[in-house]
Parts: structure tokens; C-alpha cells; sequence
């Protein structure tokens, strides 16, 4: 193993010794590499989170129309599902934390174009609609590596957690505090203060990862090199052929790009109408229904994260983000705020509970030289329909009301996910690959499987069959008392430095 590969491992070592003390849900904060990254990725969502709203509001000030907010929002879903399969790519080939630093800086770029159009009066719909656009490209680019990188900083332990506090930070500075933060400086002077200040907030996220250090790009040790151009492709190939070959992977996506097409049109584009007419209300009053959302989500990821993985964690999670649509029926039936709060934070807690878990299971189970290609076909094949929904939202919100619109994006997803887990029989799959509590023979986690030296986590795939490291690592049945002493991880042992 190469000098800084055994430097990071015994750094996971003590980290994990140090990690026993905290609460389950806070043991990544041990790792001052997490915490920086923690620090990059709030100041990076709090911008998002500001121009949701920011963006929203600006396009009502222009006289926008429900179909102006869906060409708004078709642009940012275009651009993140044409890029994302770029990304994955890219985040199996270069350092993660250089991607994450460009992005950074081209969504500062983007917010500062948008302060200085508003700020001059000459910003329209358009003008939205395409820096829209190239933040979703930026945000192709941004999942994938993140996801890429996060086992490479923490042991297999903390995921859950980790997950978790990005669930909690997601929905709590994204879906509030961005939107609060938002909305007060609309109030103070226009929309063009609040584009200002999120531009800012990406100088700070690009200034944190720059002081973090780079990991080495997991990949397989016996690949054949090709031309980059070629290879690409490749990965491409390989990305997809893993994602129709895993039950459990296939069918949660299949699940999650009808998902996606039933909700997320009502969400993002028919919300603000909903609490505009029905209601009366605001900028203020769209934010505190955000909020709402985002604090049930922070709610649902904390509780998770302060738990163990649920054993019937595939069911668990396909019914959470099904049943969970049902308050969506709601929205379009109320003129009540406080009602739409409420139903907005029963979603909120369900919806991101769950992603808890789905974020924890592909970084368990996926082959870590995969993860960053298996990431973005996650959010390709799952959002794929999204700018369909975006389009069609605002046509069909005007052409049948509000009301039916959400009865159908709040109805229809709990047929969809009972259906799902017969159809895909994933009770078998779960019961057959335990990730917590129970842990399978043939799991191979901790530091040398986040480096890409392991074998995949929790389960055998032909990818898994090119880690020749992992034959020289046979791992022993955990004791039953393993739960109780962190430490023992039999992965955690280094190999000595060839030569």
C-alpha cells in the first residue's frame, strides 16, 4: 500500500478510537477532514436554499406566470440530469475535492451574474431560466463526487451517521435557513441582495475545501489503461450494466423515476401558488413552508442517524417515501398556512429519514471504485422525468386546479411503492444482505475498502471478483459482542509497504 494510503488508514484508526466517546449520530465530527467538509457543504446549501427562494420570487416580481416558474425549474432539473452521468464518471477519475471546488466557484459565478442583472433592472425570465441551467450542471458534477468522497474520509461505521447529518443539514439550512435568510434580505431591499449574498457564500465553501486534503482516486488495481475518451465510455458501460444486474438497485430507481414525476412538478413549481392564492400569503409565508419541510427532514435524518440500520431497511424506506406523499393531498384542499406546515413536515420527516437510509445503503453495498459512477446513474435514472414534471406542472395545475393536482402526487405514491416491493421481492434481497447488527460473512468494510484496496462492502459482484487485495483479506464470522467494541473491525489491518 502506497506510504499515504497507510498514513490515512492509521489516521481512520485512532479516529475510530476517539469516535466511541460521542454519540453514534456525531462520531464523523471526530475527523477534522469531516469537519471541514461539513463547514464547505452548509455554506454551499445555505446558497441553494436562498436562490430557491430568491429565484421564486424574483420570477413573481417580473409577472411571472406558473408556466414561467416550470421553464425556471426545467432548467435547472435539464441541466443536472445532463450532466450527472459526466459527473460520476469524473468522480471515479479525479480527486473528488478538485471537482467539488470548481463547482463551488461556478455557482458563485452564476449567483454573482444573476446580483448583477437584478441589481441593474435588466434581468428576465430567461436570464433565471439559464443561470438555472448551469447550476444544474454545476450540481451534476457536485453529488457523485461528494458521495464518491465520503467513504474515502470515514470508516464503513459512520456512514449512517454522517448520512444522517447530511440529512440534517440538508432540509435544515437548504429548506429553512436558506429560504429565511432569503426572504429577509428580499424584504430589506429586493432579490438582487439576496443573489449578492449567496454568491458569497460560495467564495467561503470554495475556501474551505481548498484548505482540505486530497484522497487518492479509488479505482480497480488491475485495469486495462485506454484512451481517456474511450474509457469513459467504458465506465459508462459498467456503471449501467451493475444497475440493471442489482435487484435492489434497479428496482428503487424504477420506483424513484415515477416518484419523482408525480411530486416534484407540484413541489417546486405548483407550492407557490398554492400558498399565494389559497392562502394570502408571502415570500415570508413560501419560506416558512420550506421551512416546515426542511425541519421535518432534519427531524427524520437526526432520529435515523441516531439509530442503527433498521433490518428491514429496503421495505422501511420504499414505504417511508411512498406513505409519505400522502400529506401532499392536502395542500391542494386547505387556505389554511398552518395546515400546509404541518403536512410539509410529516413529508419532510419520512422523505429525508429515508434518504438516511438510501445514501448509507449505496455507499454499504455499491463497489467503492464504482460509487461516484453508481451516484450519478442514482440521480440520472431517478430524476430523468424530472424536467418532464417541471414542464407539465404548470399546464396541468392551470388546466385541472391546485387541489386535483396534489391529490394525485399525495394518492398515487403508496400504490406505487407496495407495488414496487412485491413486484421486486425485496424482503428477500434484505434479509439476505444484513448491514447492521447482523453483519454478513462476506462483508469487507473500514479503511482499506474506502481506499478501493477491499472488496466492495456487503456483497459478491463480478467488479468485486478484480480486488485481488481482497483475497489475501479473508474475513472471520463477527462474535456477537463485535457491536459493543468499535475498534475490532478485522479491515482495519494495513498491509506493510511493498518493498
Amino acid at each position: 500500500m502506497p506510504r499515504a494510503d497507510v498514513r490515512g488508514a492509521r489516521e481512520n484508526e485512532s479516529m475510530t478510537t476517539d469516535a466511541t466517546t460521542l454519540p453514534r449520530a456525531l462520531r464523523p465530527f471526530s475527523s477534522g477532514q469531516y469537519r471541514l467538509l461539513v463547514a464547505a457543504l452548509a455554506a454551499s446549501l445555505l446558497s441553494a436554499g436562498a436562490w430557491l427562494v430568491a429565484s421564486v420570487w424574483q420570477v413573481v416580481e417580473l409577472g411571472g406566470s406558473p408556466i414561467d416558474l416550470s421553464y425556471v425549474a426545467v432548467g435547472s432539473s435539464l441541466g443536472l440530469v445532463l450532466a450527472v452521468l459526466i459527473g460520476g464518471v469524473a468522480a471515479d477519475r479525479i480527486p473528488q475535492r478538485r471537482i467539488l471546488i470548481v463547482v463551488e466557484i461556478v455557482r458563485g459565478l452564476a449567483f454573482a451574474a444573476a446580483a448583477v442583472l437584478a441589481a441593474t433592472g435588466v434581468i428576465e425570465v430567461w436570464h433565471i431560466a439559464l443561470l438555472s441551467f448551469v447550476l444544474g450542471l454545476a450540481d451534476g458534477f457536485f453529488y457523485p463526487a461528494y458521495s464518491a468522497w465520503l467513504p474515502a474520509i470515514l470508516p464503513a461505521g459512520q456512514l449512517l451517521a454522517a448520512n444522517g447529518i447530511e440529512g440534517v443539514l440538508r432540509p435544515a439550512v437548504m429548506q429553512a435557513a436558506g429560504p429565511a435568510l432569503a426572504s429577509l434580505l428580499i424584504a430589506v431591499q429586493a432579490p438582487w441582495l439576496a443573489f449578492a449574498a449567496v454568491a458569497v457564500l460560495q467564495v467561503v465553501a470554495a475556501i474551505v475545501l481548498a484548505v482540505m486534503r486530497t484522497t487518492p482516486v479509488r479505482r480497480d488495481l488491475d485495469e486495462v489503461k485506454v484512451h481517456p475518451v474511450r474509457q469513459s465510455f467504458i465506465d459508462l458501460r459498467d456503471g449501467f450494466a451493475y444497475l440493471l444486474r442489482t435487484r435492489w438497485l434497479f428496482a428503487t430507481l424504477v420506483f424513484s423515476i415515477i416518484l419523482v414525476f408525480l411530486i416534484m412538478g407540484p413541489i417546486e413549481v405548483l407550492l407557490p401558488f398554492a400558498v399565494k392564492d389559497q392562502t394570502g400569503g408571502g415570500a415570508g409565508a413560501f419560506a416558512l413552508a420550506l421551512g416546515a419541510f426542511g425541519l421535518g427532514g432534519a427531524v427524520g435524518s437526526l432520529t435515523v442517524a441516531s439509530l442503527r440500520l433498521p433490518r428491514r431497511y429496503l421495505t422501511l424506506m420504499i414505504l417511508a417515501w411512498g406513505v409519505g406523499c400522502v400529506p401532499l393531498a392536502i395542500i391542494g384542499l386547505t387556505s389554511w398556512l398552518w395546515v400546509m406546515v404541518i403536512a410539509l413536515f410529516i413529508v419532510g420527516v419520512l422523505f429525508d429519514g429515508a434518504q438516511v437510509v438510501w445514501g448509507t445503503l449505496l455507499q454499504r453495498r455499491v463497489p467503492p471504485s464504482m460509487l461516484g459512477r453508481v451516484s450519478s446513474l442514482d440521480f440520472f435514472v431517478s430524476l430523468a422525468l424530472m424536467p418532464i414534471s417541471m414542464a407539465v406542472a404548470g399546464p396541468v395545475g392551470e388546466a385541472i386546479g391546485l387541489a386535483p393536482a396534489f391529490l394525485i402526487a399525495g394518492l398515487v405514491p403508496p400504490f406505487l411503492a407496495f407495488a414496487t416491493l412485491a413486484l421486486a421481492r425485496l424482503k428477500d434481497d434484505e434479509l439476505a444482505h444484513p448491514l447492521d447488527g447482523h453483519a454478513d460473512v462476506d462483508a469487507v468494510t473500514g479503511a482499506e475498502a474506502a481506499a478501493g484496496f477491499e472488496a466492495p462492502a456487503d456483497e459478491r459482484h463480478p467488479v468485486a471478483e478484480r480486488h485481488p487485495v481482497a483475497e489475501r483479506h479473508p474475513v472471520a464470522e463477527p462474535h456477537p459482542l463485535a457491536e459493543r467494541h468499535p475498534p475490532a473491525e478485522p479491515s482495519r489491518r494495513v498491509d506493510p509497504e511493498p518493498g
